[in-house]
């Protein structure tokens, strides 16, 4: 009898020992991505354009689910240009716009960093979902403002239906780029 109860509590022990052990493994797997963990805050050093950021770590970083126009002339204004009819003037002019809101919204304050399924762009980019200290959701505030339309890449698709709303909502109230 002596021998099977200590049997027993040796199975718990060993059973505890081994959930509290994969506990910490998930907890510690979780917390981090691409070597940064969910509550590390970087300082944005430079506001690349509306939709683009780079952080004091040297990275930059691709705002997921939000496309702004360009600001300067290059391939993907001209293409925007044409898919759209507008002038590329107009464009650049909205693209200046919208990298003004991200900078006033950004530049110089503590972000933190949130990933979806794919971690970087083509470009080799961060692609993240962005918050300020004060918990603001940057991608979020750009569509909500009107300064940028939603971009929806597969997988990363986490917002995708929160951020059609707040686009529909900035339409449909003349915010940012969709004003007069």
């Amino acid at each position: 009898m002596i021998d099977r109860s200590f049997g027993k509590a040796r199975l718990r022990v060993i059973t505890l020992t081994a959930a509290a052990l994969l506990y910490w493994v998930v907890t510690s797997l979780s917390s981090t991505q691409e070597g940064h963990t969910k509550k590390e805050f970087f300082r944005v050093t430079r506001v690349i354009d509306g939709d683009t950021l780079q952080i004091s770590n040297g990275e930059k970083v691709r705002l997921i689910g939000v496309d702004t126009p360009e600001a300067r002339y290059n391939s993907k204004l001209v293409r925007d240009a044409r898919r759209s009819g507008k002038d590329m003037k107009v464009i650049e002019a909205l693209g200046r716009r919208a990298s003004s809101f991200t900078k006033k919204l950004c530049a110089g304050r503590n972000v933190r960093l949130d990933f979806d399924v794919e971690k970087r762009d083509k470009y080799k980019r961060l692609l993240a979902y962005v918050y300020l200290e004060d918990g603001t959701f940057v991608n979020a505030k750009i569509v909500e403002e009107g300064y940028g339309e939603v971009m929806t890449v597969p997988p990363n698709v986490k917002f995708a239906d929160t951020f059609a709303k707040l686009q529909k909502e900035a339409r449909e109230n003349n915010r940012g780029l969709w004003g007069k």
